[in-house]
């Protein structure tokens, strides 16, 4: 368990809160926007989904899911972000277990969006540029353990091949310094976390945490894909 990411429950400010000031002043900035080395723009999915109407969704793991779920909230077609556990059983989604690694779980974001406005190949785009470090195992930054992997948890066939090819683009380019070690699981089964963990971001601003490693990340989004961005 990472020490700046306290299992039960994370309103525990002040531990958290000390610990992720320690850690930016002693590395620097604590997320590392560094990971990527491609010039702008970032490199796009070949393939993509069909053009479809009405809804789609998809879920996404990049760590701690305070951070996913502001990156992505702040995307144009996005109508909803819900934070949960993805990977596990029923009965181990609750974030005492999660959050202490003691499950299959990992924290992980499930994304509404307009396909005829945004495209999961573009959310797949902010996933690998801006919203994680995808070459990272088991962890994002200070935070540790399995329940913080990156993983596309595809809901059919088509999303799976769509991601693996990026994927491989991605690898083949040499856009990051180490290969990517996002997993592509089948998603059994999304399970929203706790209410005090939604929308954290909009309703703590101001939280250590967050502006030392979230806040970073939307500011990257806002400046390297403005037409995508919505304030």
């Amino acid at each position: 368990m990472t020490p700046p990411r306290i299992p039960s429950p994370r309103l525990l400010f002040f531990s958290l809160s000390a610990l992720a000031l320690l850690a930016a002043l002693a590395g620097g900035a604590p997320h590392d926007l560094s990971h990527s080395k491609a010039a702008q723009p970032f490199p796009e999915p070949i393939a993509s989904l069909p053009a479809a109407s009405g809804k789609s969704t998809v879920v996404l793991a990049g760590g701690c899911f305070w951070g996913m779920e502001g990156v992505f909230e702040s995307l144009k077609g996005v109508s909803d972000v819900v934070s949960g556990y993805a990977g596990g059983s029923a009965r181990d989604a609750i974030y005492e277990k999660v959050g202490a690694g003691q499950t299959e779980h990992a924290e992980a974001v499930r994304i509404t969006y307009d396909p005829s406005q945004i495209t999961y190949g573009q959310l797949l785009q902010i996933y690998f540029a801006v919203a994680h470090d995808p070459t990272q195992i088991d962890r994002q930054g200070p935070d540790y353990g399995t329940q913080y992997r990156s993983a596309i948890f595809f809901k059919d066939t088509t999303q799976k091949q769509v991601a693996r090819a990026y994927i491989d683009r991605l690898n083949a380019a040499r856009v990051f310094k180490n290969p990517i070690a996002t997993q592509l699981s089948p998603l059994s089964q999304f399970y929203a976390a706790e209410e005090y963990h939604q929308n954290f971001i909009a309703r703590n601003p101001t939280h250590p945490y967050v502006t030392a490693h979230d806040l970073p990340k939307i500011e990257q989004l806002r400046k390297q894909f403005p037409a995508l961005y919505k304030p």
